[in-house]
């Protein structure tokens, strides 16, 4: 499974309302040990190794305007394909999905993604904006 958008995904991203924040509803599987980290490093799980950039990211995020909203581990599927297996769910706002691709695009983030592609088997993630009431 892909751990990175495709240009095609950015510019559908993109035809979103851009005058409003998103929230990325990110659905992660995490690798049971690490691989990708630079020759030497101690051994770590995949989750240890993600846990390492979502630390980075939350200081990046919030100096940006966003938040992280909420995360969780996954215990149990009660409706819905079990075949669908993701160890951790993060919801983290973002001013606008503008603001989100210039963060994402950032050289700051390519510089901690090391530890994301190193701990991450797979991810969703998936735009939202609120509904109207």
């Amino acid at each position: 499974m892909a751990i990175y958008p495709t240009a095609e995904q950015i510019q559908t991203l993109l035809t979103g309302p851009p005058d409003q924040p998103v929230v990325m509803v990110n659905l992660l599987r995490f690798k049971p040990t690490v691989d990708g980290r630079p020759a030497g490093s101690a051994a770590m799980s995949g989750e240890a190794s993600y846990r390492l950039y979502a630390d980075k990211m939350r200081q990046i995020v919030e100096s940006s305007g966003g938040r992280f909203v909420w995360i969780g581990r996954v215990d149990s599927v009660v409706i819905g394909d079990s075949d669908a297996q993701f160890d951790m769910i993060g919801l983290v706002e973002y001013p606008s999905r503008q603001k989100f691709v210039e963060i994402a695009t950032s050289d700051r983030v390519r510089e901690i993604g090391v530890d994301r592609a190193a701990g991450l088997e797979s991810q969703w993630l998936i735009a939202t904006t609120e509904a109207a009431r």
